[in-house]
């Protein structure tokens, strides 16, 4: 999709059309998440922090990110694709891979199934996106990126559109290609590929295993040495394996307070088990994350004997953890996640059960497990009940409990640093 999330907030708000638009963390901590070609052209780029983002361009109009919506917005499309082929993996919202071998006896050739996507998505949903066709993966994002609009002071530029990469043609279109092109290269790969006088994909093809082995490693020399020739053996996977559920929050001060951060590992865990259960997982090991506010990060863990997917469960070995970590430094980002992921469908006596009534026990007690596993089952299940005809913030642990309502935390909400005004 092309500047996916600002395009979205242009098609809400049609007065922030063809004005440079930031979408992302609007407070002093944030990152930018997309922004608007005219934005581009000032130099603005996502992951950039908010702030340097408004010195390049203060007129700039910066809006809070909207996760939820631009979920909403994905879906829409991915109903778009799979009208062509029931093969779509999808990398992010926005941008996903379609096998099309299998269509083309109905739908027409690889590139007349690119165009007319790309003219459905724009019609139906009044967004545009670019698209690359190609015989393997890699290639085909390349040519996506090369389809797309370019950003100028003057105006946008409009791009191609669609660009094709023939079967034969593979080199002709990669090797001219600045070696940061290639999925792998990093600043630091980059600088040791230049002292061996690399820049093009075309040079890195030429260069003798050993010596480009030696420079950046086994593994990574392999890699890109099959890459700078087009090889790309990887399929398109409809169904990519979960690895793990997580949330994380920046916050706009340090916290220093294990009782502050104690609740923030209740709304944390409470999202997390919304997630797996709604996706039918559990997970076995639970993982915290702290990000200090000199940026030094740390992650700690434990593992349990059976799945879990309740949020009290989830929260009584992140407070575990918690106890073991040291506040002093002042705690910049917090996460939660779960990992070592099985489908669900065990019965209630095979769900895991906690006790913490003994030395090991986190303060307070709404991360309290208890005997009898169905217990927390049943009342989970009544908490995706209520939420799903109520809302999300109908029911939730009493410790999220604050003036303004349930503070339940919300996929997406803050991805990108808190707002400038968390009130507003």
């Amino acid at each position: 999709m092309d500047a996916f999330y600002a395009t979205v907030e242009a098609l809400d708000d049609p007065t922030l059309a063809g004005r440079p638009l930031i979408v992302g963390g609007t407070g002093a901590r944030g990152v930018v998440a997309s922004c608007s070609y005219e934005a581009r052209a000032y130099g603005i780029r996502s992951a950039m922090p908010t702030g340097r983002a408004r010195r390049l361009c203060p007129q700039a109009v910066f809006v809070d990110g909207r996760h939820d919506r631009y979920m909403e917005v994905s879906r829409q499309i991915h109903a778009v694709f799979d009208l062509y082929t029931p093969f779509v993996e999808g990398i992010s919202l926005d941008e996903a891979f379609l096998d099309v071998t299998g269509s083309i006896r109905l739908l027409g050739p690889a590139p007349h199934i690119a165009a007319d996507i790309r003219g459905r998505i724009k019609s139906e949903l009044g967004l545009g996106c670019s698209v690359g066709v190609a015989p393997v993966k890699f290639l085909a994002k390349l040519a996506s990126e090369a389809a797309k609009p370019q950003a100028d002071l003057q105006g946008t530029i409009a791009g191609k559109g669609v660009v094709v990469i023939e079967r034969g043609e593979e080199l002709e279109f990669l090797h001219p290609l600045a070696i940061e092109a290639l999925w792998g290269v990093g600043p630091a790969t980059a600088t040791r590929l230049r002292r061996l006088g690399v820049t093009t994909v075309g040079e890195l093809a030429r260069v003798p295993s050993d010596a480009l082995e030696s420079a950046i490693g086994r593994a990574n020399g392999a890699h890109l040495a099959r890459l700078s020739c087009g090889v790309d053996d990887r399929g398109v996977e409809p169904d990519r394996e979960v690895k793990s559920v997580s949330h994380e929050e920046t916050y706009a001060v340090d916290r220093y307070e294990l009782d502050e951060l104690h609740v923030e590992v209740v709304r944390m865990a409470d999202s997390v088990a919304t997630r797996m259960r709604k996706a039918g997982l559990l997970g076995r090991t639970v993982t915290l994350k702290i990000r200090y506010g000199d940026f030094s990060t740390i992650t700690r863990s434990r593992t349990g004997p059976a799945g879990l997917a309740e949020g009290p469960a989830i929260t009584a070995l992140a407070l575990l953890l918690l106890q073991e970590v040291d506040l002093s430094p002042g705690v910049r980002l917090l996460g939660v996640g779960v990992s070592n992921l099985t489908p669900a469908g065990r019965g209630p006596g095979e769900q895991m059960t906690f006790d913490f009534d003994g030395p090991d026990a986190p303060p307070g007690g709404e991360g309290r497990g208890r005997q009898g596993g169905a217990g927390l089952v049943d009342a989970a299940a009544a908490v995706d009940a209520i939420r799903e005809r109520f809302g999300s913030g109908s029911v939730g642990p009493a410790a999220l409990l604050g003036s303004g309502g349930l503070r339940v935390k919300r996929p997406g909400d803050t991805q990108w640093g808190p707002p400038a005004n968390p009130d507003g």
